[in-house]
């Protein structure tokens, strides 16, 4: 996928907004927020609430006072208590409450494109076209809410994960990590399975998209990811931020990391999983330097 194609139709552009709906237990909220990119169907918007994948909200531009109903996508930045960013695409594709004229459709018929994705419940794997909210939403968190004829239900849908690039030793097992689409890259770059790994018992602080956190147990730790215990259920695909070693006595750089790998004890029921850093992000700071 070329990613200037895929990009050609978005536009940083900031526009006051107002948005209003219902959260997941009913309750009624309006709150301002913003436009930090728009494109034809969907923007990313900076808004002081918590959403949820397949919400529907309706937003009125307080610039055009334009409104429309949107679905919101996904997060495409984590949560704090200053609020999160979020992928939203308005569901009358003919709508257009930001004032932007964008080129005819028919001149940007070649910026479609479609992905492999799968089904997180049922494993189904389909080619899906995608908009570039979704997109955006898959490039960071990793999920987004779509469709499965096989659940009969709207699901989880996540990029397909393809042979193993590099391996994390966790206690007796050596568990794969790390996965690309073509097995003939992993001959190419046989150093990334050389990762050196530390077995020593460490604290990593995991954070989702949505804000959730937890201080779980690391066994094994390398320059290309780390091994986790949780009774937490994340998805293989799903974008995380990282803090490993994780001391509250010491300031560290949160990572994005991804979950690639997820293994469960059947006597303990606890949950291990396998976590691969991101690319270095200036947003996010550089890749944690081996414990080892």
């Amino acid at each position: 996928m070329n990613d200037g194609k895929r990009r050609s139709d978005r536009i940083v552009l900031t526009i006051p907004l107002s948005v209003y709906g219902k959260d997941a237990a009913g309750c009624e909220f309006r709150k301002g927020g913003r436009t930090l990119t728009i494109n034809r169907h969907g923007a990313r918007i900076q808004f002081h609430h918590a959403l949820s994948g397949g919400q529907i909200i309706r937003i009125l531009s307080l610039a055009s006072k334009k409104e429309a109903t949107f679905r919101v996508i996904g997060p495409v930045a984590p949560f704090t208590d200053r609020g999160g960013e979020w992928g939203v695409e308005c569901v009358d594709p003919k709508a257009n409450i930001w004032g932007v004229q964008f080129p005819p459709i028919e001149e940007c018929q070649n910026t479609g494109f479609k992905a492999l994705l799968e089904c997180k419940k049922c494993h189904t794997t389909a080619l899906h076209p995608v908009s570039l909210v979704e997109v955006e939403v898959l490039d960071t968190s990793g999920i987004i809410i779509k469709p499965c004829e096989d659940c009969q239900n709207e699901s989880s849908w996540g990029y397909v994960e393809m042979d193993p690039v590099f391996s994390i030793r966790s206690g007796d097992k050596m568990v794969a990590a790390g996965k690309i689409h073509s097995s003939s890259r992993a001959q190419k770059k046989p150093s990334r399975q050389r990762h050196r790994q530390d077995s020593q018992q460490v604290s990593v602080l995991v954070r989702d998209y949505y804000g959730s956190s937890e201080i779980a147990r690391s066994e094994s730790v390398s320059q290309a990811g780390f091994c986790f215990f949780s009774e937490k259920d994340y998805m293989v695909g799903q974008g995380i931020l990282a803090t490993c070693p994780y001391d509250s006595q010491s300031t560290r750089i949160e990572t994005r990391a991804r979950i690639v790998q997820c293994q469960e004890n059947p006597e303990t029921h606890r949950k291990v999983y396998v976590a691969r850093y991101e690319p270095r992000s200036e947003e996010f700071g550089p890749a944690p330097e081996s414990t080892a």
